[in-house]
């Protein structure tokens, strides 16, 4: 499998989960404004919507959007436990963390890395912003991890999200159990490998 990413990006949370998962996979990097890869190629060529990730599997299927690759990733390790099994309430409620980060979360911070968005519109966005994040903040208070006592993939995309909120200069002050959990979780094996490839500390 090859995983197409940027640095830092949205597509670290499908980089951890295939870290998490023990698969093998190599990685290329994408230039998001160039539209392309590291030795120069069209990755329009590969991934029509321009974006990452991208996964493209063993038998050339090519399958986007970081939600479903982590679900697929997930599902074809089950003794890995990153999703709980079809029906159970465990499950749903960790596609509930999902939508949300992708969502409330992901979505917010979109405008606020944007050149176009006006400066004087991100103080209203970074409020809305902060104001969820309490909501996260609280939902950690008893949790080792998001919705639960195992990590599973919506730690690995809501980590993902986290990690941009200094970027964007939001207001981090009394969220300890965020802190905490940022740290927690970079602290994984896993996750320290994949931001060590990618050049991030």
């Amino acid at each position: 499998m090859k995983l197409f990413y940027k640095p830092g990006a949205c597509s670290l949370a499908s980089h951890i989960t295939l870290r998490e998962s023990g698969k093998d996979f190599t990685l290329d990097g994408v230039d998001l404004m160039k539209k392309r890869l590291e030795n120069g190629d069209d990755y329009l060529a590969i991934n029509p919507k321009g974006q990452v990730p991208a996964l493209l599997l063993d038998d050339g299927t090519l399958l986007t959007e970081g939600v479903a690759i982590m679900q697929f990733l997930a599902d074809s390790v089950p003794d890995r436990q990153l999703l709980a099994p079809v029906s159970t309430i465990s499950r749903y409620k960790t596609l509930e963390w999902l939508n949300y980060i992708a969502t409330e979360l992901h979505k917010g911070f979109t405008p606020l890395f944007r050149p176009d968005t006006p400066e004087d519109f991100k103080p209203t966005l970074r409020a809305l912003l902060e104001k969820k994040l309490q909501y996260v903040n609280a939902s950690l208070k008893d949790d080792q991890w998001i919705g639960g006592s195992r990590f599973t993939i919506a730690d690995a995309y809501l980590f993902t999200v986290l990690r941009w909120a200094r970027a964007v200069k939001l207001n981090l002050e009394g969220l300890d159990h965020i802190a905490s959990y940022m740290k927690r979780v970079a602290e994984r094996p896993t996750v320290a490998a994949a931001l060590k490839a990618e050049g991030l500390n």
